[in-house]
């Protein structure tokens, strides 16, 4: 439950689909079971279930939630990044190129001259049917090369743009084009033509690592937000190995964010609520109301060069605690009965707090709190850890805050 176990876990999450792998390693380690999406029958005492890029998990109360409420820790498994297109493979110039699509908003010129790999999952087709599988190629096998400064001398005092269609297919080889199903063959040791389909992207090869003077920052890849994954994971993990809760606990990890959560396995869907209905043990409607959810994104840190893009009187630090995210217009689903409910838990857990609002002149971003909010009528407040550089491809954030808002979740999950 510290800086360096997100460390490790960013490193075995180079997509949405393997971070729900390594969630549910995790949770299988510490004694939780696997329960099928559309089981029928009581559900186990701690269990999850998964749906491609999601991963849900619970810890039951000793008490009914109609009577106990849940207590939901809510955050989300994607990142922006550049994802490969259907038919990929095109030749250019003499060079081999992958067509790529942006998934979310991404901080294009971040993506230029790094080494890249390929992940995600693909569908094969198998001796049983169809087959899903993960795929993680950590070579560096693609890039996108800045053009020279040579021949465009004015990059530097009229800004890097980047036309997302032409200028950020990567390079993969010399010659004619490379069929994706060829890299994902080999690297699968399968049959090209068994390859049916596939959700693949590109990822920074460099590794997740401490840094700074005195370790206290985490430089790292999708940090957004797998850093809140990785700690509601710990937390609830730590309410399950301790005395059990009066009220059911629940981790609801989304894939999605990033593109508005609208799928069937996003926030907007049903499927959390088909699951506490399947844990409600009584009228949904009472349990709900009787619940509270915290949704966990990251926060804007103060930027020391850019201090002017912050609300004067709310500058967030890296390691100064969790952020409360407030928004009047309900981009944050935050109010001041939930605002003060996590502040007391924190409060409680000896934990400091920060406050974020968005200058007024500028607009704001949004999470799944209040499209999680407003589909189970369920009280909510937007946290996060203070972080810079937010979509990038490499991240930064404060190590404390890591053990920080662990605690915090661990508290609020266990019914503080």
């Amino acid at each position: 439950m510290n800086a360096r176990g997100l460390v490790d876990f960013i490193n075995a999450s180079p997509s949405p689909f393997h971070c729900v792998a390594e969630v549910t390693r995790r949770l299988l380690q510490a004694g939780f079971s696997e329960t099928p999406d559309d089981a029928e029958g009581p559900l186990p005492e701690r269990g999850f279930l998964c749906r491609s890029g999601t991963v849900h998990a619970w810890v039951r109360g000793t008490d009914a939630p109609a009577s106990a409420g849940f207590r939901l820790v809510g955050a989300h498994t994607d990142s922006p990044n550049l994802r490969l297109k259907p038919s990929p493979a095109f030749a250019k110039e003499g060079y081999a190129l992958l067509g790529v699509e942006t998934y979310g908003g991404v901080l294009l010129h971040t993506w230029t001259d790094r080494d890249l790999g390929i992940s995600g999952r693909v569908v094969v087709r198998g001796d049983r049917g169809l087959e899903t599988r993960l795929v993680r190629i950590d070579r560096p096998l693609a890039r996108v090369a800045n053009l020279a400064i040579h021949l465009d001398r004015e990059v530097n005092t009229k800004g890097l743009v980047l036309n997302k269609q032409t200028h950020l297919p990567p390079i993969v080889a010399l010659g004619s084009a490379v069929p994706v199903e060829t890299l994902v063959a080999s690297a699968l040791h399968i049959d090209p033509k068994a390859l049916l389909g596939f959700d693949l992207g590109l990822h920074d090869l460099q590794p997740a690592t401490l840094g700074g003077l005195n370790d206290e920052f985490i430089f790292a890849p999708r940090l957004d937000n797998q850093a809140s994954c990785y700690t509601a994971l710990e937390a609830l993990i730590a309410v399950a190995a301790g005395q059990r809760p009066a009220s059911t606990a629940v981790m609801a990890l989304f894939d999605h964010e990033e593109c508005g959560s609208g799928s069937e396995r996003g926030a907007e869907s049903a499927l959390l609520g088909h699951l506490l209905e399947a844990l409600a043990e009584g009228p949904l409607r009472r349990a709900l109301a009787r619940s509270f959810l915290v949704s966990a994104d990251m926060a804007h840190g103060v930027h020391p060069n850019y201090a002017d893009r912050h609300e004067p009187h709310h500058k967030p630090m890296l390691g100064g605690g969790p952020v409360i995210k407030t928004n009047v217009n309900l981009s944050y689903a935050t109010d001041a009965e939930t605002a003060a409910r996590f502040r007391a838990a924190c409060a409680d857990e000896g934990v400091a707090t920060q406050d974020y609002v968005v200058r007024s002149d500028l607009p704001c971003g949004s999470t799944i709190g209040s499209i999680a909010a407003a589909g189970l009528a369920v009280r909510t407040v937007d946290v996060g850890c203070a972080m810079l550089s937010m979509h990038s491809i490499r991240e930064q954030a404060g190590a404390d805050d890591v053990a920080a808002m662990a605690r915090a979740m661990r508290r609020l999950l266990a019914g503080g």
